[in-house]
C-alpha cells in the first residue's frame, strides 16, 4: 500500500519522533516501504537578520544537521530498512511538503505534542498547516 514513507522529525525536540518514529518503522517494514527521515533548518527570514551572521554560517548548520540526522537514524531505525537522510532548508512546512511532492510520498508522518498539562495533544502549527493543504495522506501520531 505505503512504497515512500516521509518521517518528519525536528532533531531538537524529542516528542516530534519518540512516538512517530516507531510508527513509521512498523508501516515500512509492514510494506516494504522506503522511510525518508526530514529535519528541516530554518532560514535567517530577513537580509538583516543574515549580516549578523558569519558568511559560512548557513552552510555549516546545514553540514551539522546532516551529521545529526544520519547520527539519529543510526540510533532510531533498525537495519533492514531502506532510509533515505533528508535536510531541508527554509520554513519548515514548505519544505516537508515540497519534500513530498519531489519523492513523491505516498504516507507523511508527523506527530502531536503533549501539552504543558500533559494530558491531551496538540497540533503545532507547521503540522496544521500541512494537514491543510497537502495532497498527501497524513498521519499524525498522538
Amino acid at each position: 500500500m505505503f512504497k515512500d514513507i516521509l518521517l518528519a522529525i525536528d532533531l531538537e525536540d524529542s516528542s516530534t519522533w519518540d512516538r512517530a518514529a516507531p510508527k513509521a518503522v512498523s508501516l515500512a517494514k509492514a510494506f516494504g516501504a522506503d522511510l525518508h527521515v526530514m529535519a528541516v533548518v530554518p532560514d535567517f527570514g530577513m537580509t538583516l537578520v543574515a549580516s549578523f551572521f558569519p558568511k559560512d554560517f548557513e552552510k555549516k548548520a546545514l553540514d551539522e544537521a546532516n551529521a545529526r540526522l544520519h547520527a539519529w537514524v543510526s540510533e532510531n531505525i533498525p537495519p533492514g530498512i531502506k532510509v533515505q537522510h533528508i535536510v531541508g532548508h527554509g520554513r519548515a512546512y514548505e519544505e516537508i511538503m515540497r519534500i513530498a511532492g519531489d519523492i513523491p510520498c505516498d504516507l507523511l508522518i508527523l506527530s502531536a505534542r503533549r501539552t504543558d498539562e500533559g494530558d491531551s495533544y496538540e497540533v503545532g502549527p507547521n503540522t496544521a498547516h500541512i494537514v491543510r493543504h497537502t495532497n498527501h495522506s497524513v498521519l499524525i501520531v498522538r
